[in-house]
């Protein structure tokens, strides 16, 4: 196994602890897998496809399914409130 040491500013430490955090995992073991994620070949074919079809069949499944993220809907009206 290789190991590769990088130099960050405070700025991008500080995001990607709190990333690491929030997915539950250690800085180096979230640094590892983001790294690898980025060298997966087919990961990069995958999201370049992806992307493609997102421009060539996003406007029909739009129309289709309206827009994305749906608008929130409307909060509920309390009908006792209505009446008073």
């Amino acid at each position: 196994m290789k190991q590769l040491n990088v130099r960050l500013d405070d700025a991008v430490h500080e995001a990607l602890e709190q990333r690491a955090e929030a997915a539950g995992m250690s800085l180096p073991d979230y640094a590892r897998r983001v790294l690898a994620e980025e060298a997966d070949e087919r990961r990069e074919r995958f999201l370049t496809a992806a992307a493609h079809f997102s421009q060539a069949w996003g406007p029909a499944f739009e129309a289709e399914f309206g827009p994305y993220p749906a608008p929130a809907p409307a909060p509920a009206r309390d009908a006792a409130a209505d009446a008073a």
